[in-house]
């Protein structure tokens, strides 16, 4: 399938990296190095991870909460640069935790892009108690995409519980995931975050075997991959009727 995955890490060895890509390179977009687990790698074990990663044509960036915490100290550019010397080929945007008025968001995107950098943003909060409205959630999604970036993640959380489109149980909250598509153009500029198995089969059936979807577990890509592609009872019916 050409649905895009988002798969998340949290500090994979160089052994268990090779194995990774030698498995599932195939059904891997991009590879998130979670929150700020990328600072507690060494030097160039992280850089040798990086280009095992990209030699397999894969992108990978570090977590958005990262980000926040260099642009929150007054040290973004620094940041950029050490990504770059890293060898990340994408970066993520997000301001799930602290507050980012909105030139500056603008001013930390264009930095990245103007830096070569992929942009995958984020809208909205980690935390359900500040989470911004549907109408700013909108508004970002399209401030984002207007400004270039590649496509802009849902906030769920690792967890998918209780945060964004998901309540408590990580059930999906459908009347949520239809207002924020009403007010974009394509939902292929949007990657769900959606950690559980119900939640994609429900984006998968909503939106079809393409839809993208973003922090999935390591031990999922390839069960993800058979839901997608009608490999499994929750979504062998459907795909059987095709034919």
């Amino acid at each position: 399938t050409s649905g895009y995955t988002m798969v998340l890490e949290k500090g994979l060895g160089l052994n268990a990296t090779r194995d990774l890509m030698d498995t599932a390179a195939d059904y891997i977009d991009s590879l998130k190095s979670t929150f700020g687990t990328a600072a507690f790698l060494d030097y160039r074990l992280l850089r040798q991870k990086i280009e095992i990663i990209r030699s397999a044509d894969v992108d990978v960036y570090p977590g958005g909460t990262f980000l926040e915490a260099a642009v929150a100290q007054g040290v973004y550019d620094k940041y950029l640069e050490r990504c770059r010397q890293l060898g990340f080929s994408a970066i993520e945007v997000s301001d799930g935790t602290i507050e980012m008025p909105l030139e500056l968001r603008k001013e930390v995107i264009t930095k990245a892009l103007d830096k070569g950098f992929k942009v995958i943003s984020e809208v909205g909060k980690k935390d359900p108690k500040e989470d911004i409205s549907l109408a700013e959630k909108q508004e970002l999604i399209k401030l984002d995409l207007s400004l270039g970036a590649f496509k802009v993640i849902v906030e769920a959380r690792e967890a998918s519980k209780g945060v964004g489109i998901y309540d408590l149980s990580g059930a999906v909250k459908e009347s949520e995931v239809d207002a924020i598509v009403a007010g974009v153009d394509d939902v292929n500029d949007l990657i769900w975050e959606a950690a559980l198995k119900n939640q994609q089969l429900f984006l998968i059936k909503k939106f079809g075997p393409n839809v993208n979807i973003g922090n999935v577990p390591l031990e999922d890509i390839l069960a993800l991959e058979a839901l997608r592609c009608g490999l499994r009872g929750d979504t062998l019916k459907a795909a059987v009727a095709k034919f």
